[in-house]
């Protein structure tokens, strides 16, 4: 059992954020007993909407960033008090990007967004990641990349060799075709690094 202030830091005296915050105070205790991965999921289970608002987009978004934003808060603050944000990656990343341009209803009240393989938002933390950067910028409509692209590559190489592996290292042969996990790209990307 946990402290009152460690419970209320990952918001499991909230109806609204204790699912949450329950997955997050379960992954902090897997770091400390050595769990090298950990995945946690937010929404798109049987019993909960997700993230994937093609409709009803502030309502949606407010319920779901309303869930997330404290626990996620708590583990970080948790592991930083803990010493353990140094030697732990945390990634916040969904499953594509989305438009600025509205789908569904088109009501000032009711709307939604459209998937889009453009533009991308991620954010990582701990493990050597330089704190409070952003990089890459998209233009005024969040339409086209316009400065410091990034592909998923890249982004994957960059974790990667955060977790000290080489990931051009990690090749197999398999039907005459070399093999990695980040195909055959992927550059780390030095200016996420502290």
């Amino acid at each position: 059992s946990e402290p009152e202030h460690v419970k209320r830091l990952y918001g499991l005296d909230q109806d609204r954020t204790k699912d949450f915050g329950k997955k997050c105070l379960l992954a902090r205790r897997l770091v400390e007993r050595g769990v090298r991965f950990i995945q946690i999921y937010s929404g798109g289970n049987h019993n909960d909407a997700n993230w994937d608002a093609h409709g009803d987009l502030v309502k949606n978004h407010e319920y779901h960033a309303g869930n997330t934003d404290l626990p996620i808060a708590g583990l970080l603050a948790d592991l930083k008090q803990r010493g353990l944000l140094d030697e732990t990656l945390v990634v916040w990343g969904g499953e594509f990007g989305r438009t600025c341009y509205s789908q569904g209803a088109l009501s000032a009240t009711n709307y939604g967004r459209d998937h889009h393989p453009r533009c991308f938002t991620t954010w990582m933390a701990g493990a050597g990641m330089k704190p409070g950067y952003a990089h890459g910028e998209t233009c005024e409509l969040g339409y086209n990349i316009v400065r410091d692209p990034v592909h998923v590559h890249d982004l994957q190489a960059t974790i990667l060799h955060q977790m000290g592996l080489d990931h051009e290292r990690l090749t197999y042969r398999y039907q005459g075709r070399r093999f990695r996990l980040t195909d055959v790209h992927g550059n780390v990307i030095p200016q996420l690094l502290a």
